[in-house]
């Protein structure tokens, strides 16, 4: 995947393993900022709702949108948060940590890592991710975009079957067409 400048990383860290993403944005980090932490801006991008204060400890509860049933959503916690710059929440038992480092030309650098501890949702997650990851330029350019689902997508395949491949088969155990029964 070294050919698709916006594709994850996959690195091991201590025992959990790192996916990362990085996106250059054309925009200023105030900006992005908001796409990450506003729930009417996540709505276009991110998949689920975040309920919760963005405080040091405070407590989250995400949805999956569309859906009435409570018990599709999980918890999780801030970890930290230095706006405009640092995001870093419990996404279940995953963490994830958004930061922003602005570029010469006024826009930023986004450094979005999902840290998983089990290794074969890796592809999986990466997958998710990066569908979700392209709809904010998108939004942030002022295009209506179709908000991510939780239901599997050709697009989300497509990112599978290629996050499978570049990361090896124990990387993706979970999800995805391709799963062992």
């Amino acid at each position: 995947m070294t050919d698709d400048p916006n594709a994850a990383t996959l690195d091991d860290d201590g025992g959990r393993h790192r996916i990362r993403f990085q996106r250059l944005l054309p925009h200023p980090v105030e900006r992005v900022w908001a796409a990450l932490t506003e729930p009417d801006e996540l709505a276009a991008w991110f998949p689920t709702t975040i309920e919760g204060d963005l405080e040091p400890g405070a407590s989250l509860r995400f949805g999956f949108r569309g859906t009435a049933d409570a018990s599709l959503g999980f918890t999780g916690a801030v970890v930290a948060v230095d706006p405009p710059r640092l995001l870093a929440f419990l996404w279940g038992t995953d963490e994830l940590r958004m930061e922003l480092e602005p570029t010469t030309d006024g826009g930023c650098l986004l450094t979005f890592t999902d840290t998983v501890d089990v290794l074969g949702h890796s592809a999986r997650n990466a997958a998710g991710w990066h569908v979700c990851l392209d709809r904010l330029p998108e939004h942030l350019g002022g295009a209506e975009v179709d908000a991510p689902t939780s239901e599997p997508t050709n697009e989300w395949q497509a990112h599978f079957d290629r996050y499978a491949a570049a990361f090896g088969p124990e990387a993706a155990t979970a999800g995805g067409a391709t799963e062992p029964a």
